[in-house]
């Protein structure tokens, strides 16, 4: 009996679609066909198999406690989900009977590892074969059911999953302990979640939020030369060219070559004023720039980000429903944004689908030029799955809603570009000499737009007034300087993220590493998670308290500050997360060993927990400072229509309130915060009938009480619930 495995039930649905009739349905099976030809599908529900949790390798490990650390597993162990624990043993059951198995997790690292691990839980003896499925339609379908290959050439994808897997469980699990037990050690409350992605992701957000708060904008000047040409012969047209800083004026500029000084400004101004100069070149051009490639889940996702203001996670959501649902877009968690040659063949039938379901795009669809063949096709560049394209299918499985209609166009959009002419710029550049000093004049129009008419910024684009061209003038016609113009700016704080630009900072993530030897490594294998993790990463950041939204950018809050000012910044910074993003994909191309791998991850952590870094040691513990009576965080001043308080800093999320004193508050929350013995959670000092006593902040969830100490707690226990 050949056994198909998918990854999902509707991929389950779609393979039987194309595998022959009858179709017999069971309990998480279907039957296809009769007789000895009869083959059975089923499928997984995501992960059947969870990474054993700490208390099931050793009961003391089940309690948070710092001699405990660091927690390693001799021997890895997964246990089943007890959610879909039926469909595990429906499974186990087939895999037995099975003399072939297929393999149809989803085309990508975690759907091989997902389908592997349930084949290796069960036991299985027998031959396993790999289809690779990225169209749901059920051509697609069954063309790779007709297309089967070995499943052990998948191995070292399977094994870097693995590894991703197992070094996330180590380090997620060992330092959230360390860090979370280091802060209730100080009286704070609540988990605080270390993850070996999520962290340095968090920690790009409070760099730009800190940078932004502490940034003092400073006046820089700008020098323009209007000029013009004054040979016989010569274009006399004026034009501007604004002056070029050397190095002669080093100690005038900033970091980005701006000049500071404004005597310094004047001076070069009044230097240049009316007096002759030449043009030391001169280069004049029209450049083809070729469409850009179809679309991966990143470049969508900031696409989609920027034009429509949708979430990372609600881009994949919509996008999956797409691919699942209404079969109208090939496989979504693709980090490719190349296609198969053999996919070129399909192009008219992708069109007339488009035209029919985008019908806006129609005469697009009508006027592509078919013969057109760009660089996008091209089997070299795609392996387990290809760039997200529309299907053939004609017709939406319902109504699409207006997010799914959006994204629809969007990848429509690119894939229409592929048959589209380029778009050619008008491009012109005049460098010119006035005495010592260097000027430059640029000129770029759009003179055929091509492909850009499918662009949606195009239409903002139209808006704007078009600069006049620049006189042609040839290197070493005389030039005369009528006059220089000063303007004064001032520097400008970098923007708040949004969903569109943190994944693009995640994805591109080189740009933000330091070491300018690890930057040139990380240009080709970059990357902070995967196209298919990212949208989750940063929605566990805003489950965790870690970010919030201001309207659309996104912010860090007071505890995702605290957090990554207590870390190392090897932990906060995205160097070495990205460093182990390319190692996992060596091991995918069988160059870097997962063993060692995990082992160096061992020795880091073994590092960090035994050497806690200064941020931990020197954090401010607030003394004298008044305290929330509810959650014990710092207080700051406000002010209200009645006047001056003590308001949370954890506000909104916390709306404590205290008035303003001249005395330190008697409930004792101007003190370093005690943990409750009980729960960890800060106590409170209170009054009740027989005098001042400590509880717990967490009442009426712990009901724990301690004895007053002339104002402080005696940790001496009144009584225990």
């Amino acid at each position: 009996m050949r056994l198909y495995i998918a990854e999902k039930p509707s991929l389950g649905r779609a393979i039987a679609a194309a595998l022959p009739a009858p179709h017999q349905k069971g309990a998480g099976w279907i039957r296809c066909g009769e007789g000895s030809s009869a083959c059975m599908v089923s499928w997984c529900i995501g992960h059947l198999l969870e990474p054993a949790e700490p208390g099931q390798y050793d009961p003391r490990w089940k309690k948070w406690r710092q001699e405990d650390l660091p927690l390693f597993p001799g021997r890895w162990e997964v246990h089943p989900k007890d959610s879909v624990s039926q469909q595990l043993k429906a499974l186990q059951s087939l895999i037995r009977k099975a003399d072939t198995i297929i393999h149809a997790g989803d085309p990508d690292r975690e759907g091989q590892l997902l389908v592997d691990e349930v084949i290796r839980y069960a036991g299985a003896t027998c031959p396993v074969q790999r289809i690779l499925i990225n169209d749901l339609t059920p051509a697609a379908v069954a063309k790779a059911i007709d297309a089967p290959r070995d499943n052990r050439e998948f191995r070292r994808l399977s094994h870097s999953a693995l590894a991703r897997q197992r070094a996330d469980w180590l380090y997620g699990i060992n330092l959230t302990r360390f860090y979370t037990l280091s802060y209730q050690q100080q009286g704070e409350q609540g988990v605080y979640s270390v993850g070996r992605v999520q962290t340095p992701v968090l920690g790009l957000v409070v760099a730009r939020d800190n940078t932004i708060e502490n940034f003092q904008p400073k006046p820089f000047f700008r020098i323009t030369a209007h000029c013009h040409g004054v040979g016989e012969e010569a274009d006399q047209q004026s034009f501007g060219a604004r002056w070029q800083p050397s190095e002669n004026f080093r100690e005038h500029l900033d970091e980005e070559d701006r000049l500071l000084d404004g005597d310094m400004a004047r001076q070069i101004a009044n230097a240049v004023e009316g007096r002759p100069g030449k043009v030391t070149e001169a280069r004049f051009r029209d450049r083809n720039e070729a469409p850009p490639l179809p679309l991966s889940l990143s470049a969508l996702q900031i696409e989609a980000g920027r034009l429509f203001r949708m979430g990372a996670k609600d881009v994949l959501d919509t996008a999956q429903n797409l691919y699942e649902r209404h079969q109208l877009i090939t496989y979504p968690r693709s980090d490719c944004r190349y296609l198969p040659e053999g996919h070129f063949d399909q192009r008219q039938k992708v069109l007339q689908a488009i035209g029919k379901i985008a019908t806006g795009l129609a005469p697009a669809c009508e006027t592509a030029d078919l013969n057109r063949r760009t660089e996008a096709w091209n089997d070299k560049k795609v392996d387990a799955h290809h760039a997200i394209i529309p299907t053939a299918r004609q017709a939406p499985s319902g109504r699409l809603s207006e997010a799914e209609q959006n994204i629809y166009e969007l990848i429509s959009r690119y894939y229409l570009m592929q048959f589209s002419a380029d778009a050619v710029h008008r491009e012109g550049k005049l460098a010119i000499e006035i005495g010592e000093h260097a000027f430059r004049a640029t000129e770029t129009a759009i003179l055929q737009p091509g492909w850009k008419d499918l662009e949606i910024r195009q239409r903002e684009a139209r808006q704007e007034a078009a600069r006049p061209p620049l006189p042609r003038l040839k290197k070493g016609d005389p030039v005369l300087c009528d006059s220089a113009e000063i303007a004064e700016r001032k520097t400008q704080p970098p923007q708040y993220f949004t969903d569109a630009t943190l994944l693009s900072a995640m994805t591109n993530i080189a740009r933000f590493v330091s070491d300018p030897e690890l930057r040139k490594t990380l240009r080709e294998t970059d990357g902070l998670g995967t196209e298919a993790t990212r949208a989750a990463i940063i929605d566990t950041l805003f489950r965790r308290d870690y970010l919030y939204r201001d309207k659309r950018h996104i912010r860090s809050t007071p505890k995702g500050k605290a957090l990554i000012e207590s870390l190392p910044e090897s932990i906060s910074k995205p160097d070495m997360t990205a460093i182990w993003e390319a190692t996992l994909e060596s091991i995918r191309r069988g160059e870097g060993n997962p063993k060692q791998f995990i082992e160096d991850l061992k020795e880091q952590i073994q590092g960090f927990i035994n050497t806690p870094g200064p941020e931990m040691e020197s954090k401010p513990q607030h003394d004298g400072q008044p305290r929330c009576p509810k959650c014990r965080s710092p207080m700051q001043k406000r002010e209200g229509k009645f006047g001056a308080f003590h308001a949370c800093t954890r506000f909104p999320d916390c709306k404590g309130t205290r008035p303003i004193e001249d005395h330190a508050p008697e409930d004792g929350t101007s003190n370093k915060p005690v943990p409750c013995p009980h729960c960890f959670s800060p106590l409170v000092r209170r009054k009740g009938k027989n005098g001042w006593f400590w509880g717990c902040s967490n009442f009426p969830g712990c009901r724990q009480t301690v004895d007053d100490d002339d104002g402080k707690p005696a940790l001496r226990l009144r009584n225990t619930t």
